[in-house]
């Protein structure tokens, strides 16, 4: 597919198709090999699903050396474009932010989410401070000479219950669009909505295209597609079906009477 900036350059245009981007995340090189084999367009991580596939919970608590060498290992086996999931930069500054992006593209990825909730919880990063760490991170792709694509992550929508959604947490959401796309951003990422109505609100009036997750009370992919979504994560989900999948196959094999 060309140089590193040349899938970054395909995987942007990726978001502007008819049809929304769709990204069955993987959280090692064998899933990332077996997701490409699917006919796949890119390849994205999950960060809860590498920390449980190396041993650690989700929230920063596995080694940056180690999430960046499994990113590594990922770019290596495929020659699609790659985009990492670096929860919220592994950094309490905007320049920790950076270096921790420009190590990213450094081991290959062409996109990045950062996330604005705090890596172990307790609520939202304040908009500006947010936007100061969504700009450092532009900051060090363009000096990188990458079009990273920036996929601002908010969790406004994971604060509450989804039956607790409403237009002013929409509105809230929106707040933070704009304010992420002034700062270099390419996408919001909304995961934890799902009602449908304000998933075309969010999609209307957002700066930037979206990004919804997969879930059980998610719309299909035709009806995301009809609303505008311009891509589709599907978050842990593909982790938890591998390992439900092992888990049975192993308890078969252990059944006398099977």
């Amino acid at each position: 597919m060309g140089t590193q900036a040349d899938k970054a350059v395909v995987f942007r245009s990726l978001h502007a198709g008819l049809q929304p981007l769709v990204l069955y995340n993987a959280w090692d090189p064998g899933s990332a090999c077996a997701v490409a084999e699917s006919g796949a367009h890119a390849i994205a991580t999950g960060s809860w699903s590498v920390a449980a596939a190396h041993g650690y919970a989700d929230g920063e608590r596995m080694p940056l050396a180690l999430a960046m060498d499994n990113l590594a290992r990922i770019v290596a086996t495929t020659t699609l474009p790659v985009t990492v999931d670096l929860e919220g930069g592994y950094g309490e500054t905007a320049a920790e932010v950076g270096a921790t992006v420009a190590r990213a593209i450094g081991a290959g990825a062409v996109g990045c989410n950062l996330e604005d909730g705090h890596p172990a919880g307790g609520g939202l990063r304040a908009v500006s401070d947010q936007a100061l760490r969504l700009a450092q991170a532009r900051a060090s792709a363009d000096a990188a000479g990458v079009p990273l694509f920036l996929n601002a992550r908010t969790d406004v929508f994971l604060q509450s219950p989804p039956e607790a959604h409403d237009a002013a947490m929409v509105e809230r959401a929106l707040e933070r669009a704009r304010a992420y796309a002034a700062a270099g951003a390419d996408g919001l990422f909304a995961p934890g909505l799902a009602d449908e109505a304000l998933i075309a609100r969010l999609v209307r009036d957002s700066p930037l295209p979206v990004n919804v997750m997969a879930g059980p009370d998610t719309p299909s992919l035709s009806r995301l597609a009809a609303l505008g979504v311009a891509r589709v994560s599907h978050g842990p989900g593909p982790y938890l079906a591998a390992m439900g999948a092992l888990t049975q196959a192993a308890r078969q094999a252990a059944a006398i009477d099977a």
